[in-house]
């Protein structure tokens, strides 16, 4: 599968036509707002991210890639949406955080600037296209050797349906409805065996937790269904 056909055009459309609604930290895209901190958190019990150049892997309108930039990473934010990398480059402009965003594939980018980046972020997106493993691949090829590739995605498990979808998207609201497919959950051995494959080594996995009664966020041992991943090009 090319990088050209390895995307699904209702989800780039999707997710494009909510990105005037992607900065709104109480709108619909709450969660990824919450969760954030919690992700920068997680990258940084591995890496030194100022002064590292970081690529930011399906960055949507920008949330982690600003987040990056704040911490002093050289970071640039790639996305298909044309509307999202607008929106990206808008919010920095206004906040005045030195973020770089580009329409392109992973796959592209991998072909222009292989081992180009300290370290290589892919977060939630893996599930929203048709070949995985591609994008796996080329987040391995972007990174150099040495470097930490970080992936989070969801656990195709009865549970993560229950919670991620149900629960999340048609009672709490806290996701817009038809966010997620389940069919498209990668189980943590999947994963970890595409990574293997494109010669990335795992350092560390945990899950993102959710309390219902605080309504909080928290990293933690349960990874049935939101989960985040380090892994390592050797040298």
């Amino acid at each position: 599968m090319t990088a050209s056909n390895n995307v699904h055009l209702h989800e780039i459309n999707k997710f494009g036509s909510r990105a005037e609604r992607w900065w709104d930290p109480q709108g619909e895209f709450k969660t990824l707002h919450e969760i954030n901190p919690l992700r920068l958190q997680f990258i940084k019990r591995f890496i030194g991210i100022k002064g590292a150049r970081i690529v930011d892997v399906g960055c949507g309108g920008g949330i982690l890639t600003e987040g990056l930039a704040k911490e002093g990473a050289d970071a640039l934010g790639i996305d298909l949406s044309e509307e999202l990398i607008d929106i990206a480059d808008l919010h920095g402009l206004e906040t005045g955080v030195r973020a770089q965003y580009q329409k392109i594939s992973a796959e592209d980018l991998a072909a222009q600037q292989p081992a180009g980046f300290d370290h290589v972020t892919c977060m939630e997106m893996l599930e929203h296209v048709p070949d995985p493993g591609a994008i796996i691949n080329a987040c391995a090829t972007l990174v150099r050797p040495g470097g930490m590739v970080f992936f989070s995605t969801l656990n195709r498990k009865p549970k993560a349906y229950l919670l991620a979808i149900f629960a999340a998207e048609h009672v709490l609201n806290m996701l817009p409805k038809g966010t997620h497919d389940y069919k498209t959950f990668i189980k943590p051995s999947e994963l970890c065996q595409s990574a293997r494959n494109a010669g990335l080594e795992l350092q560390g996995m945990v899950g993102i937790e959710y309390n219902p009664f605080s309504k909080r966020f928290s990293l933690g041992k349960d990874i049935d269904i939101n989960y985040i991943a380090a892994f390592r090009r050797p040298e």
